[in-house]
């Protein structure tokens, strides 16, 4: 079986499930062309553990990981069902490249994961399950990471990273008058996944402009190793173009291994 594609989702804040904007758009057609996957496998930036875990559930439940948002969103279930014996495989292939990986039969799905796939199988008729990213990884360990997860991509699973391609909460929620730095490092960003430079990639929060003011912490860039780390090829890619939430979120997403010339219309309202 040809390997599966990794994708990189900018996941937003939890109101995206509502405000879809150009991101979900995007998401819903890239899901609309993908080869339908065995499973998804997300490893997303708000499930941290001191080793790595593994979701063995058959039905996760979904987690509202998150306060003082509207009402609705906590109404918002999605109910896809786990895939145990892919999970497990998880658990394997990690434990073969080194990592002390464990099953977790309790975890549900946090909003970096169930918000996304929203959009991506609004349907929820794809298994999904989580892999937390051990809390001391670097971006080194990160792109190491995603190719131990790599082998699962051949058994059809989806491979996931969830984060954000920038991510300063404190300029988002104090309105920050000066955005020109996100573009420039989401620009620097998407030329990297573009050229396939996995090294850049690595490196990026040393070297690209305004990284560190583009990510205070790394738990939201990190997911972005990981999917590249568990790619075929980082080439050919394609980028999702998610546009900019106040200004400093850039909702870009990328899939690496796959060309697909997305034909999508979105809606007015803006991904917040």
């Amino acid at each position: 079986m040809k390997p599966m594609p990794t994708l990189f989702v900018s996941h937003g804040a939890p109101t995206y499930a509502l405000r879809p904007g150009i991101a979900g758009a995007g998401l819903a057609a890239l899901g609309a062309e993908l080869p339908r996957p065995a499973a998804v496998l997300v490893v997303s930036a708000h499930w941290l553990s001191r080793r790595p875990r593994v979701g063995v559930t058959q039905q996760p439940r979904t987690v509202h990981d998150f306060r003082g948002f509207p009402d609705k969103l906590y109404e918002i279930r999605y109910p896809a069902s786990g895939h145990p014996h892919l999970a497990t495989r998880a658990v394997d292939a990690l434990s073969a490249a080194g990592w002390d990986a464990e099953a977790d039969a309790q975890r549900g799905l946090d909003h970096g994961a169930w918000v996304p796939l929203l959009h991506l199988y609004p349907e929820a008729d794809v298994p999904v399950f989580q892999v937390s990213m051990p809390a001391d990884l670097d971006t080194q360990a990160a792109f190491a990471f995603g190719q131990a997860l790599a082998p699962l991509s051949a058994d059809g699973v989806l491979i996931v990273g969830s984060g954000s391609l920038t991510h300063n909460l404190h300029e988002f929620f104090t309105g920050a008058r000066d955005t020109e730095y996100a573009s420039e490092f989401a620009a620097w960003i998407r030329q990297a996944v573009v050229d396939g430079a996995a090294d850049r990639l690595v490196d990026a929060l040393d070297v690209a402009p305004h990284a560190r003011r583009a990510h205070p912490t790394t738990e939201h860039y990190l997911p972005l190793l990981v999917a590249a780390g568990a790619a075929a090829s980082l080439t050919p890619s394609t980028v999702l173009d998610g546009g900019f939430v106040g200004g400093v979120l850039s909702m870009d997403s990328f899939l690496f291994g796959a060309s697909i010339a997305l034909m999508a219309q979105a809606d007015a309202s803006p991904a917040a």
